[in-house]
């Protein structure tokens, strides 16, 4: 199965923080999101893959296996920001925009976003008259990585926590 690239427009919204209250009367707690443009932007994200998949010569299953999430976030630049600056510090937290994306796609492209394994990601500030956007592709991978697999981060951290203290 080959990968699957998709271009999501609008601006790309986090997660937020996540509140929980038990209102009077009630057994269970209700768990609300402080972003409330997430929804919608979960939205767009899973209209824009599905579009993707149904203009797709072959055909597409959910995917099961692991996975490798490559996301771009194109922002709005400030007008006050100096043209000079090109690193986006400002506006989302990636971490938190590339977890809405994933939360997004579970049950489109692939089951779970428990099976990404390998994310890619950044945010740019969108070029002058660009409309802000996200570029998205999916695929599976071995998530192997590049020669960091979990067996040469296990000797490191062994050798880093393995020098005795001497007391006394």
């Amino acid at each position: 199965m080959t990968a699957l690239a998709f271009r999501v427009y609008g601006v790309a919204q986090g997660m937020g923080s996540k509140r929980a209250f038990v209102p009077k009367g009630w057994t269970r707690p209700i768990v609300t999101d402080t972003n409330r443009n997430l929804k919608s932007w979960q939205s767009l994200v899973a209209e824009a893959a599905g579009r993707a998949i149904s203009e797709r010569v072959d055909a597409w299953r959910l995917l099961e296996g692991p996975i490798r999430l490559s996301v771009a976030f194109y922002l709005p630049r400030p007008a006050s920001l100096p043209k000079k600056t090109i690193a986006n510090t400002k506006a989302i937290d990636v971490d938190k925009a590339c977890r809405a994306i994933g939360d997004a796609l579970s049950g489109v492209v692939y089951r779970d976003d428990r099976l990404i394994v390998e994310l890619i990601a950044g945010k740019y500030y969108a070029a002058e008259g660009e409309v802000p956007h996200c570029d998205v592709k999916v695929e599976p991978t071995a998530g192997s990585g590049r020669g960091n697999g979990p067996s040469r981060r296990r000797r490191c951290f062994k050798n880093r926590y393995s020098v005795r203290r001497r007391d006394g």
